[in-house]
């Protein structure tokens, strides 16, 4: 597919904020293509950036796992895990993608437009994995890595003065199973409104016991708050 002239100069000034050149211009135009736009990408030969974002989500997750690896030679394979759980979670990734005004760029449905989709961190955080994706496949899995640890360079930072913080999910993991032996479960327990607007409801459960009730526009980004809500229920129990 070939790029109009009007969005290839706006795609140019994206490149120049990765620090990348695409052969391809189209990968990049697909990558930011969020799925409530999907009637009009099609009109122009294009589809959501879904499966683009699957791919750069697997990109991220090597790429961060091999730079722990190398800079944290003393830390066992739990701790790896929580730190990398760290870098590539939505907020993380979605800071990352503020830094290059991404969701300047984004392709949205009128919906999703008016309701803030632009500054909604799922869909900076998607965007930034299906750019990843899209440089995979453009320029190869060196330049990927050369984008992914030039974005990620401040979070990088932080975590080598230990200034970082784990996501609320991991620190509701370690209190509950310091404190009850055991792993939280979340549950959805109802969905709500069009596909491209859905409204999750997560609840968090340590066995029987309810210990928080989150919502969002994922899962992931509900299940979050529940973990948020139920921090704090143990908090305030103490």
């Amino acid at each position: 597919m070939v790029v109009a002239a009007k969005q290839s100069a706006h795609l140019s000034r994206l490149q120049t904020a990765l620090g990348v050149r695409f052969k391809d211009l189209a990968l990049l135009q697909q990558a930011l293509v969020h799925r409530s736009y999907l009637n009009e990408a099609r009109a122009l030969g294009l589809e959501s950036n879904e499966r683009l974002e699957f791919l750069g989500d697997a990109a991220l997750g090597l790429i961060v796992s091999q730079k722990l690896y190398r800079e944290f030679p003393h830390l066992a394979e739990g701790d790896l895990t929580q730190l990398k759980t760290a870098l590539i979670r939505w907020e993380t990734l979605a800071q990352a993608a503020e830094r290059l005004s991404l969701g300047d760029y984004l392709l949205l449905g009128h919906g999703e437009e008016t309701s803030g989709g632009r500054r909604r961190a799922s869909n900076l955080a998607r965007a930034f994995e299906a750019v990843v994706g899209a440089i995979l496949l453009d320029g190869g899995l060196a330049k990927t890595r050369g984008l992914v640890l030039r974005c990620l360079k401040p979070e990088f930072t932080e975590l080598a003065t230990g200034e970082i913080a784990l996501d609320s999910k991991s620190r509701l993991q370690q209190v509950v199973q310091a404190g009850w032996r055991q792993t939280p479960i979340y549950r959805t327990v109802a969905s709500e409104g069009p596909d491209h607007a859905k409204v999750f409801t997560v609840e968090v459960f340590v066995g029987d016991r309810s210990l928080g009730r989150g919502q969002g526009r994922s899962k992931k980004e509900a299940e979050s708050k529940a973990a948020q809500q139920a921090l704090g229920a143990i908090a305030a129990a103490e």
